[in-house]
């Protein structure tokens, strides 16, 4: 699969690494340019591009930018990829969003709204990415963490999930996009070390309040 990742921070580098290791053709991309990522291509594999090259370029991007910024992109700019949100709303960084702060949508479901010509999955969110590098297990290892998914498309969500297993991890699919409110910071399961037994649990117990 080629997998275009629009943000080159911690989580952009990670799934790229690991992405890598499994086979994939990855292109990082960011706001700076390919140039403040020249180190990139030898530490990880991956190739560089711009925003628009990483997207032309994709089967599937990973939006890996602070939530605030995914509107500084062109709406148009995703029509027609799966894209996989892996933002997390965290105030003191993004400012306030009224929608959220009142719990009027869940992160993903502005985005969604915003980028309404794609698909949205969100997933990679709720891991640190030193666990995500580090903690993967072959299938049907004893102690396998599990990760949470949503998405409102069972084939988008199947590719994902298969992701999630070549890097190492179990997956539970919490079902719609305005789920994944079961796993943004502050949740139960978010970013803790659980088995899929234990995430379904911790999931269920999340409050969403609409």
């Amino acid at each position: 699969m080629k997998i275009g990742i629009i943000g080159a921070g911690f989580v952009g580098r990670a799934v790229a690494k690991l992405a890598v290791k499994a086979g994939h053709e990855v292109m990082i991309s960011n706001s700076r340019g390919p140039q403040s990522m020249f180190s990139l291509p030898y530490s990880i594999g991956c190739t560089l591009g711009t925003v628009e090259e990483a997207v032309d370029f994709a089967d599937l991007v990973l939006l890996a930018i602070p939530l605030a910024a995914y509107h500084a992109l062109p709406a148009s700019l995703l029509t027609g990829k799966l894209v996989v949100d892996a933002c997390n709303y965290y105030p003191e960084r993004d400012g306030r969003m009224p929608e959220l702060e009142q719990h009027e949508a869940t992160s993903s479901e502005l985005i969604a709204r915003y980028f309404s010509q794609s698909r949205i999955v969100k997933a990679f969110n709720a891991i640190p990415m030193n666990d995500l590098e580090n903690d993967g297990l072959p299938p049907g290892s004893p102690k396998r963490r599990a990760l949470p998914i949503a998405g409102d498309l069972e084939h988008d969500k199947a590719l994902v999930a298969q992701l999630y297993d070549q890097f190492g991890f179990d997956v539970v699919d919490v079902g719609s996009l305005a789920e994944g409110g079961r796993f943004e910071p502050g949740t139960p399961s978010y970013c803790k070390p659980l088995s899929q037994q234990e995430l379904t649990a911790a999931l269920a117990a999340a409050f969403v309040p609409r």
